[in-house]
C-alpha cells in the first residue's frame, strides 16, 4: 500500500521538527484557552444570576415579614380593644390625670 502523500515535507533535522511541535501545543493551548474563557464567562454570568435571583428573594421575604408583622399588630391591637383592656396611653393619661388632681388637692 503506497504512502498517503501530504504537502508537507518530512522535518529537515530535530530542531525543525521541535519547533513544529511547539508550534501545534501553543495553537492547542490558545484553543483550550479560548474554551476555558468561555467556560469561566458562563459560570460568572451564572453566579451573578443565582446572587440577583437571591438578592430578589430575600428583599421579597423580608417585604412579606414586615407585612405579617404590621398585619399581627394590628390584630393584636383589635383584640386589646375588643376586651377593653387598658393601652399604655390609657395608663398615661391615668397617671396625668391623677398628678393634676393631687395638685388641686
Amino acid at each position: 500500500m503506497p504512502k498517503k502523500s501530504d504537502n508537507t515535507p518530512p522535518p529537515q533535522d530535530d530542531k525543525e521538527l521541535l519547533y513544529k511541535a511547539l508550534g501545534v501545543m501553543l495553537l492547542i493551548k490558545d484553543k483550550f484557552s479560548d474554551e476555558f474563557n468561555d467556560i469561566f464567562q458562563k459560570a460568572n454570568a451564572s453566579k451573578e444570576e443565582i446572587l440577583k435571583t437571591v438578592d430578589e428573594v430575600q428583599d421579597k421575604a423580608q417585604q412579606e415579614k414586615s407585612d405579617i408583622e404590621d398585619k399581627l399588630k394590628e390584630k393584636i391591637k383589635a383584640v386589646v380593644s375588643e376586651m377593653g383592656l387598658a393601652t399604655k396611653e390609657d395608663i398615661e393619661e391615668l397617671k396625668e390625670l391623677i398628678k393634676s388632681q393631687q395638685k388641686k388637692s
